[in-house]
């Protein structure tokens, strides 16, 4: 993979998205400190985002009247973006954010952004019979090894706290939950536009989560929120959901998926400089370590033959 053969403009794209993604797991805890819930702090993003998302998609219909796709689903394919809703945005970022507040945001990018390949490429095994070489296994066993030093790392370095023990667990969640909306997401991508399907999926996601911020009495945090509050949510509506996804499917479509994802692998020493910087996060050996032998394996799992 050279320069050249991505392109100039394709590779700063993907350097600033990388940034935008790596930098809003710290954005989540400076969020966090703010007093947000970590339910609410996803609730406000993604009813914002999705918001934004169908306002432009709105824009785009009448723009363009009926040059463009239609702009509406099948109903018999309803319950499938739901599903996609729950995995990919509901149930993962109320995960992610609540482990972030427990376990710490370095922690959260390294399962998320590295264990999320490994589970794919087993699921993928399973459900679509793809071969498992001795390769895979070795790194599958590799990134196990790692995440088990990463836990054990931080939990000693905490002298045994449990917060930190059950914020790992939970962040471990996420992976699977990633693993699931990607496999779902394949029945999807061919049938409907991508960003057709990232618009209801964003915002049929932000709906989801109103019941659960209702039901934790922490809806009502939006009619009290800071300037700090409001920078951190809009910043991870704008950068990281509306302009992100552009970025993202913008490079795909140019380049690839096996390239545009290989720049992903780098999220999680953004994330790592920023919580260190910004928020004083404390890096052990062990969480390095883990971190590189977890990444060591999903480079095993992606090499080409």
């Amino acid at each position: 993979m050279t320069l050249r053969t991505i392109g100039f403009f394709n590779t700063f794209l993907m350097l600033v998205l990388i940034v935008f993604w790596g930098s809003s797991f710290v954005v989540v805890k400076i969020a966090l400190r703010e007093g947000l819930t970590p339910v609410a702090l996803a609730t406000f993003r993604f009813l914002i985002a999705g918001a934004l998302f169908l306002i432009i998609l709105i824009y785009r219909k009448v723009r363009k009247h009926d040059s463009v796709p239609s702009q509406s689903i099948d109903k018999r394919d309803l319950p499938l973006f739901v599903l996609l809703a729950l995995s990919g945005v509901t149930f993962f970022f109320a995960a992610q954010y609540t482990g972030i507040k427990m376990a710490g945001a370095a922690i959260a990018a390294i399962f998320v952004c590295l264990l999320s390949p490994i589970l794919i490429a087993i699921f993928s095994a399973v459900v679509f019979k793809e071969q498992l070489r001795k390769r895979h296994i070795a790194g599958i066993g590799t990134a196990v090894i790692g995440t088990s030093i990463v836990i054990a790392g931080g939990s000693l370095s905490f002298y045994g706290d449990s917060e930190f023990l059950v914020g790992s667990l939970l962040l471990l969640f996420t992976p699977f939950l990633w693993t699931l909306y990607t496999l779902l997401g394949k029945k999807i991508v061919g049938k409907y536009e991508p960003y057709l399907a990232v618009t209801y999926i964003t915002l049929l996601g932000g709906l989801c989560l109103v019941p659960m911020s209702i039901a934790e009495n922490s809806f009502q945090q939006i009619l009290f929120l800071s300037v700090n509050g409001w920078l951190t949510i809009l910043f991870l509506s704008l950068t990281c959901s509306m302009l992100g996804y552009y970025i993202w499917f913008y490079v795909l479509k140019r380049v690839g998926a096996t390239i545009t994802s290989s720049f992903l692998f780098a999220e999680p020493l953004v994330t790592a400089v920023f919580a260190v910087v910004l928020v004083g996060e404390v890096m052990t050996w062990m969480t390095i370590a883990g971190g590189f032998l977890i990444f060591f394996g999903v480079a095993l799992v992606a090499k080409n033959n």
